[in-house]
């Protein structure tokens, strides 16, 4: 039974290394052949190419560890192996995070309607946010793996502050998707462009909120005390999951952006027309 389960859990964890690397793939060489024939970058693109960047180096080193553990079991369990696991992993991470927050800020700026002035200031210096954001951010990571190496072995209670955090996510899952739903419902006759650019961007932010949250939830399984989480196949289930994040919002972002998606719909086309004419008989 455990080996059945472990070839499934391995082939579906297979088809999400493929996703994430085709998929975060395609958006870093279709955003830097933008680039390089437009001789300029959007911020969005810019957020969208270094998000897609940090996700392969996410998906590339989770394969490493995979491969490591399977065939050189020994070399994770010493110490020197381990810190370089553990700051490569929080930097690889920390990255695929924030870039992450940074898009969605990015998207929040840009479809909310307040009157606020603060809000609006905001709004209008969009770039500086992301920046500022971005740089802050930087200040944490040099903490975090300051800390890392310092108390490489510290054993803190976090589990209330994980779960009052995925208690704020799954709050604002629910907001956002009620809010979601009622533009759908108000915008069923209009085809306002810019109320259907807004349901678009609500419809990515409550995929990744979502997407995050089962991500943060397998991190804080896998981070816990349990005692099934010794097992191969649990821990090859929470590595599963884990996937899902960078694999899955990726293909979001495609289906969401709209120079990615002509692309991508031209790239398919492209393929199939390619196909069909390799099995035309010859004359």
């Amino acid at each position: 039974m455990n080996a059945t389960v472990k070839c499934t859990l391995l082939i579906i964890l297979g088809v999400e290394i493929i996703i994430g690397c085709l998929g975060n793939g395609f958006i870093a060489v279709v955003n830097v052949m933008d680039w390089a024939k437009r001789r300029k970058i959007s911020l969005v693109d810019q957020i969208f190419t270094a998000l897609a960047i940090s996700r392969l180096a996410f998906v590339w080193s989770l394969l490493t560890v995979l491969f490591i553990s399977e065939l050189y079991s020994a070399l994770m369990r010493t110490r020197k192996v381990l810190i370089i696991f553990n700051n490569s992993w929080t930097v690889i991470n920390h990255f695929n995070i924030w870039l992450a927050t940074c898009l969605s800020i990015f998207y929040f700026l840009k479809i909310a309607n307040f009157s606020n002035s603060i809000f609006l200031s905001l709004r209008w210096r969009v770039k500086t946010v992301v920046s500022v954001t971005l740089l802050m951010s930087l200040l944490l990571l040099f903490v975090n793996v300051l800390v890392i190496n310092t108390f490489i072995v510290i054993s803190v209670d976090v589990y209330k502050v994980n779960t009052v955090t995925l208690t704020i996510f799954l709050l604002l899952i629910f907001s956002l998707w009620t809010h979601l739903k009622n533009m759908q419902h108000n915008a069923k006759d209009s085809r306002d462009p810019s109320t259907t650019a807004h349901i678009k961007a609500l419809q990515m932010m409550v995929t990744f909120l979502l997407l995050y949250t089962i991500f943060f939830l397998a991190l804080v399984m896998q981070s816990s005390k349990m005692k099934f989480l010794s097992s191969t196949v649990f821990n090859y289930f929470f590595e599963v999951i884990s996937l899902a994040f960078p694999s899955g919002h990726s293909c979001v972002l495609i289906l969401g952006n709209s120079k990615l998606r002509q692309t991508f719909i031209s790239t398919v086309w492209w393929l199939k027309s390619s196909f069909n004419a390799a099995e035309l008989p010859g004359p």
